[in-house]
């Protein structure tokens, strides 16, 4: 299995807000604490689209690194997510992170522009030769219109800091192929392919889903790890009710997550404009999945 500097059950961290909208730091710093103790991770992304990192500001990633990074010191790895359109912002926003305390740094396939391969695979390399620290590639086709095609992952995979590969392309055989043939650690980025990624070689999942329900998440692949695949699978299909609720049913995973947050009584805070919050009858069931999640 390739080792990864990433973590392997790594949540998709929300970023806490207070009741006015703001950055609650403080929040974000208990939540991190939780996550990396109790809640079974042992790797955070930060600033991702479960984040909100379309409605934060750059000066409010880096202090949310910052203080994640205090935090949580070396018991689990900080990813920052450094997404953007434009190829100058993202060095900009990549190199603030590692400034600020990242292990390494998540970059998205453009978005909206749609540039070819060979485009994206400059954008890539730029991204990580203005850094130190690895990078793990973002191949979500569904919301940048353009996906990373398996022949251009290959040649990314010969970058030395190129290193990981957030997987939601829901492509099991161009997946299998650049697992088979790189060395990228690849992580599930889609919470009903943890398990079936993990058997083709997948390192671990990058999973919103985690906020709430960590432990269950980080269960299956444990199970699998240590040879009990009938666990392993009973384990997937009791958590595939929340994960379906959370992520398919209507509402971004950031909402779902941030109204079980609430719920639980961690931190979250409410969620910033275009988006809204969950309605009281979603939440009730949101927390009747997660109870029955949590039991398994």
């Amino acid at each position: 299995m390739t080792s990864s500097p990433f973590g392997r059950t790594v949540c998709a961290m929300v970023t806490p807000f207070t009741p006015e909208g703001e950055l609650d730091l403080d929040g974000a710093q208990r939540l991190a604490d939780h996550l990396v103790g109790a809640g079974g991770c042992d790797g955070l992304v930060l600033n991702g689209t479960t984040g909100e990192s379309p409605t934060t500001s750059d000066e409010e990633k880096s202090a949310l690194v910052r203080a994640v990074s205090e935090a949580v010191g070396d018991r689990a790895r900080i990813t920052a997510g450094v997404g953007s359109a434009d190829t100058r912002h993202t060095v900009a926003l990549a190199r603030a992170a590692e400034a600020a305390g990242a292990h390494g740094v998540l970059a998205v396939t453009p978005y909206y522009s749609r540039p070819p391969q060979e485009d994206i695979a400059e954008h890539f390399r730029t991204v990580a030769d203005a850094v130190g620290v690895p990078v793990m590639l973002y191949d979500i086709p569904g919301r940048t219109g353009t996906r990373i095609e398996t022949g251009t992952m290959l040649r990314l995979a010969e970058h030395p800091r190129i290193a990981g590969v957030k997987d939601c392309a829901y492509d099991l055989l161009g997946s299998s192929k650049v697992i088979a043939e790189s060395g990228l650690a690849y992580y599930s980025g889609v919470e009903e392919l943890n398990l079936p990624l993990r058997a083709v070689g997948a390192v671990g999942c990058v999973s919103t889903v985690a906020n709430v329900a960590g432990p269950a998440v980080a269960a299956v692949l444990d199970a699998f790890d240590r040879g009990a695949t009938a666990e392993a699978t009973r384990r997937h299909q009791r958590v595939l009710p929340l994960v379906e609720l959370m992520m398919a049913a209507g509402l971004p995973g950031t909402v779902t997550a941030k109204a079980l947050l609430n719920a639980l009584a961690l931190p979250g805070g409410p969620v910033r404009a275009p988006l809204r919050a969950a309605g009281s009858r979603r939440v009730q069931e949101l927390v009747t999945a997660h109870r029955a999640a949590s039991e398994a």
